[in-house]
C-alpha cells in the first residue's frame, strides 16, 4: 500500500505512475528507432554494396544522417502523451520538437541533394569542367531548400506571419532577376548544356564559321580552341541559340565528288566507268559505296557524279581513304587509256586568210572541246 501511495504522489502536476508510463513509452519508442537506425542501416549498407539500384543507397544514406537528438526528441514527444501538461509547457515542448524535426529534415534534404549531385557527377564521367556548374546547381538547390525550411520554421514553430516576408522576397527576387538577366540567362544555359549534353569537353564542334575543340564549359561562357589556334569564347545563351554541329559524334563521313572525261571517250567505255568506280571504292578499306552515274554534259567534259561514305568519323582516316580512292581511279583510268578532261578551247577558222593579213581574218567560230 505504501508503494502504491508513493506512485500516486504528484510531481509537476502528474503522479509518479504517469511519469513512469511516460518514461516507458519514451524508452520503447527510442529503442525501436535506435534499432531501425542501427541494424536496418547496416543491413541496407550491405545490400546497397551488392545491388545496382539507387533506392537502397538513398535510404541507407538517410538512416546514416539520422541524428540521435532527433530520436530523443521523438521519444520525449511520444512519452509526453501520458502526461498532463500545462498549455505553456505543451507549447514549449511542441516548438522544441518542431525545431529538432526541421533540423533533421534539413539534414535529410542536404543528403538527398548531395546524393543527386554525386550521381550526376558520376554520369558526367569525371568531367572537370562541368564540376563548377554542378557545384553551382548544388548551392542553388541548397539555398532554395534552406529558405523553405526557414520559412516553415517561422510559420509553424514560431507562429510568425510570413506573408509580408514572402511578398518582399518575391519583389526583391524580380528586381534582382531583371538586373542580372543576362548572367542568369548564361547560367541557365550552362545548366541546359550540362543536362542535355549537346556537346562535352573534348568534342569538336562547328558554330557558324568557327570550328574547334571544346576546352571548358563554365557558368557563363564556353571556351573553344579553334582549328586555327586561337581560343574562341562563346556566351552560353548565345551558343545555344546557334546551330551547333558536333563533329565528334559523326558516325561516318560522306564524300561527294565529280570527275570528267574527254568527249572523244567511246560510249561503251563511258558506260563501263560507273562499274570501275564502284569496284575501286568497294575494294578500299573503310568505305561504303553509294552511287556513281554519268550525270551531265559540260562544256569540256562528260561529268560523272560519285558518292561514297567513309565508315569512320576520324578525319585522318577520311583523308587517307579519300587519297586511296583517288589514286585507284587515276591508275585504273591510265590503264584503260581514259583521259581526264580539263578546260580547253579549239578555234576553227573558216575560209582562206585574206590578202590583208592576220589583222583582217574572217570571223572565227569557237568550239570548246577536249584536246
Amino acid at each position: 500500500m505504501q508503494h502504491l501511495t508513493a506512485l500516486d504522489q504528484q510531481f509537476l502536476n502528474n503522479p509518479l505512475s504517469a511519469w513512469a508510463t511516460a518514461a516507458g513509452i519514451a524508452a520503447g519508442v527510442g529503442l525501436v528507432l535506435y534499432i531501425v537506425k542501427h541494424f536496418l542501416g547496416l543491413r541496407l549498407n550491405t545490400l546497397a554494396a551488392r545491388t545496382t539500384t539507387q533506392i537502397d543507397d538513398v535510404v541507407a544514406d538517410l538512416l546514416t544522417r539520422t541524428r540521435y537528438y532527433f530520436i530523443l526528441a521523438l521519444s520525449i514527444r511520444a512519452g509526453s502523451v501520458a502526461l498532463s501538461l500545462s498549455d505553456s509547457a505543451h507549447d514549449v515542448l511542441q516548438k522544441l520538437v518542431g525545431v529538432i524535426v526541421l533540423l533533421q529534415v534539413a539534414r535529410w534534404g542536404n543528403g538527398l541533394i548531395s546524393f543527386w549531385l554525386k550521381r550526376w557527377s558520376r554520369q558526367r564521367d569525371g568531367d572537370g569542367s562541368s564540376s563548377s556548374t554542378i557545384n553551382a546547381v548544388g548551392v542553388l538547390a541548397r539555398g532554395v531548400f534552406w529558405a523553405i525550411v526557414i520559412l516553415l520554421a517561422l510559420r509553424n514553430v514560431l507562429d510568425y506571419d510570413i506573408t509580408t516576408l514572402v511578398t518582399g522576397l518575391g519583389i526583391s527576387g524580380i528586381a534582382i532577376a531583371l538586373a542580372v538577366q543576362n548572367i542568369l540567362g548564361d547560367l541557365f544555359a550552362a545548366l541546359s548544356i550540362v543536362l542535355d549534353k549537346p556537346f562535352d569537353v573534348g568534342d569538336t564542334i562547328a558554330v557558324d564559321t568557327f570550328t574547334g575543340t571544346v576546352e571548358h564549359i563554365g557558368l557563363k561562357t564556353t571556351r573553344v580552341r579553334s582549328v586555327t589556334g586561337e581560343q574562341v569564347i562563346f556566351g552560353n545563351s548565345d551558343l545555344l541559340k546557334s546551330r551547333v554541329r558536333n563533329l565528334k559524334r559523326m558516325v561516318e563521313r560522306r564524300s561527294l565528288f565529280s570527275i570528267g572525261v574527254t568527249y572523244d571517250t567511246p560510249p561503251d567505255t563511258v558506260a563501263r566507268i560507273p562499274a570501275m568506280v564502284r569496284e575501286i571504292i568497294t575494294s578500299t578499306p573503310n568505305t561504303r559505296f553509294e552511287r556513281a552515274h554519268f550525270a551531265r554534259f559540260l562544256d569540256s567534259s562528260l561529268e560523272f557524279e560519285i558518292v561514297y561514305h567513309i565508315t569512320s568519323s576520324d578525319y585522318a582516316v577520311y583523308v587517307e581513304t579519300q587519297q586511296a580512292v583517288n589514286l585507284g581511279l587515276l591508275r585504273r583510268f591510265n590503264s584503260e587509256q581514259i583521259q581526264f578532261a580539263f578546260p580547253t578551247q579549239k578555234v576553227i577558222h573558216v575560209g582562206d586568210v585574206p590578202r590583208g593579213g592576220a589583222d583582217t581574218l574572217l570571223p572565227a567560230r569557237g568550239e570548246v572541246s577536249a584536246g
